[in-house]
């Protein structure tokens, strides 16, 4: 091998992972075509950023991607090998998560009870709470939250709540993050504390797929950008080389 071949090799970009994708995949629901032959690649981690207007499909290729829902064709791989995801326990074996924008919480239970709802830790027959706590208090204080796990859901704040939904995907140790809206209900001072959690979640190798209509905090927190009109995907690109008026 010659030297100007070294460093050619040598400079030669590292292709980027994708741990999931959705490969020509059309949803047709009664009276309309929700998707239409959408392929789409999750890059390993980074905030891969879902937009277009309400009704443009992209709830539904979450739902897809989450087991919620069932393409009518194409498929859904992981790691490069094709998988039936039937329901959102199916994507969960998977170490896919999801993250509604309708909060999926138990009220009438605690923060704790709601985190390891239907995943208890169990050691010789019994569910160890004190091994449910300490998985808690990290996974909260990692989020920067003060939030009591035993506090009933319905006492915490709109904003605090969709902490512990992040908090509960994360009990599962999640490969892909599925995110719609997440900072519809919360204030500026916990939106500008949310943007630490993605930042954390690609440091730990986490892929995070973003809903939002919100233009500006996109281009804040993302890494690729993906447009979506009509069940189509119309749009590419790098967040870092576009604007709003793009």
């Amino acid at each position: 091998m010659t030297a100007a071949a070294t460093a050619t090799d040598a400079a030669a970009p590292v292709p980027m992972k994708v741990p999931m994708r959705a490969e020509h995949v059309t949803k047709v629901f009664p009276g309309t075509t929700a998707l239409d032959d959408v392929t789409f690649d999750v890059h390993e981690g980074q905030v891969n950023v879902l937009v277009g207007e309400n009704g443009a499909g992209k709830s539904t290729l979450m739902k897809i991607l989450a087991g919620v829902e069932q393409p009518t064709s194409g498929q859904v791989l992981i790691d490069g090998e094709p998988v039936e995801l039937h329901s959102v326990t199916a994507a969960a074996d998977h170490v896919v998560g999801i993250i509604f924008q309708e909060l999926n919480l138990c009220a009438n239970l605690s923060v704790l009870d709601n985190l390891f709802l239907a995943q208890e830790i169990v050691r010789a027959g019994s569910i160890d709470r004190k091994a449910q706590r300490a998985v808690a208090l990290e996974l909260l204080d990692r989020l920067e939250q003060e939030i009591d796990p035993d506090e009933l859901v319905s006492n915490l704040r709109i904003g605090q709540q969709q902490i512990v939904e992040i908090a509960k995907a994360l009990t599962r140790d999640v490969r892909v993050l599925l995110t719609d809206e997440p900072t519809s209900a919360r204030s500026q001072a916990e939106v500008e504390g949310h943007f630490r959690i993605p930042r954390d979640l690609k440091a730990r190798g986490v892929s995070i797929i973003y809903i939002s209509h919100k233009l500006e905090e996109l281009r804040l927190i993302g890494d690729r950008i993906t447009v979506l009109r009509d069940g189509k995907i119309v749009a590419h690109a790098e967040v870092a080389e576009v604007d709003v008026p793009w």
